[in-house]
C-alpha cells in the first residue's frame, strides 16, 4: 500500500472507533441564567437533548413544569429560550418530534434515551437513590458535564 495513503486510511479508521464514545457526550455550553433556574431544581440538561421546537414547548408551559410552577419573568424566560433554542439538538442527534409530530417533552420520552436504558428495569428507576428517569446524574457521574458514556455510569443500589 502507498505509504502516503496509509497514515489517511488509519486515521480514518481511528476517528471512526471513536465516534460511538464521543456520541454520549455533549457539550455543555454556559449560560448563567439556564443553569441558575434549570439546575436550581435538577441537572441542567445539554440543551442538545431536545430539539429546539420541543424546548420551546418546555419553556412556554413552565407554569405547569412537570407538577411544578417554574415560571420565570418574561425577559429571563425569553434568554433561557433563545439559549436552547441556539444550541438544541435535531436530525443530526436523533431528537426530533413524536410519530404523531408532537414536541417531545421529557427527554427521557426520545428515541435515544429509550434505546440506551431499554436494559435498565422501572423498579432500577424508582429505587430511593435514584429516583427517576429524569435524575441523570443518580447513575451517569459525569452529566453535569455533559458526559454520558458508558464508562462514567454507576447505578446506585
Amino acid at each position: 500500500m502507498n505509504r502516503y495513503l496509509t497514515l489517511p486510511v488509519l486515521l480514518a479508521v481511528l476517528t471512526s472507533l471513536s465516534l460511538p464514545a464521543r456520541a454520549d457526550r455533549y457539550s455543555v455550553p454556559k449560560h448563567a441564567a439556564f443553569e441558575e433556574e434549570c439546575g436550581s431544581c435538577h441537572l441542567a440538561y445539554p440543551p442538545q437533548m431536545l430539539d429546539a421546537h420541543s424546548w420551546l414547548h418546555v419553556m412556554n408551559g413552565l407554569a405547569h413544569h412537570f407538577g411544578t410552577d417554574a415560571s420565570l419573568d418574561d425577559k429571563r424566560r425569553v434568554a433561557i429560550t433563545d439559549f436552547l433554542a441556539q444550541n438544541a439538538g435535531g436530525r443530526k442527534t436523533g431528537v426530533t418530534a413524536d410519530a404523531a409530530g408532537r414536541p417531545l417533552l421529557r427527554i427521557t420520552e426520545t428515541a435515544r434515551f429509550v434505546k440506551k436504558h431499554r436494559e435498565v428495569s422501572a423498579a432500577t428507576f424508582k429505587r430511593a437513590s435514584i429516583k427517576s428517569p429524569a435524575n441523570c446524574a443518580a447513575c451517569h457521574r459525569q452529566a453535569a458535564a455533559g458526559d454520558y458514556s458508558e464508562h462514567s455510569i454507576n447505578i446506585p443500589k
